[in-house]
């Protein structure tokens, strides 16, 4: 399978490059994130490290969108400090992305490589959440066989 990829939105690596350059301190905050609302807004944060696994970047953005009233992105990158550059997100964030944005592109790759994909590419064989719950559009099985 060919992974699909569109346009990379290069202002959206910058932003987070910065916050990554300027804002990630020591070992608490490691890696920073920026997401693409889709009014066109730029929402940044940064991961908050804990040996208990505390919130990568890409989580701390979604609740951070949220308190400014965005609730829709429609593309997101992680980029490391200390210049290592465009990170992609781990697997607990991916499951977390395709959930509550099931279209939002991911930004990956490096260097001249960087490319922006479908997040459901970045899983596959995905599980969907919504899919498994009770009140989901399947219908319930008859039960006769």
């Amino acid at each position: 399978m060919t992974p699909q990829t569109s346009p990379v939105d290069h202002e959206l690596v910058q932003a987070a490059a910065h916050v990554a350059r300027t804002r990630c301190r020591g070992d608490h905050h490691t890696m920073a994130a920026a997401g693409r609302a889709r009014d066109g807004r730029i929402v940044t944060a940064v991961n908050a490290y804990h040996f208990t696994g505390g919130p990568c970047a890409e989580l701390v953005l979604i609740g951070a969108a949220a308190a400014q009233g965005v609730y829709e992105l429609d593309t997101i990158v992680a980029v490391g400090d200390r210049d290592r550059g465009v990170v992609p997100p781990c697997g607990r964030c991916r499951q977390v992305l395709l959930d509550y944005f099931p279209g939002i592109g991911v930004i990956v790759g490096e260097g001249d490589r960087v490319r922006t994909v479908p997040v459901a590419d970045l899983l596959p064989e995905t599980y969907v959440w919504a899919d498994h719950q009770l009140d989901s559009v399947h219908p319930p099985s008859s039960g006769a066989s």
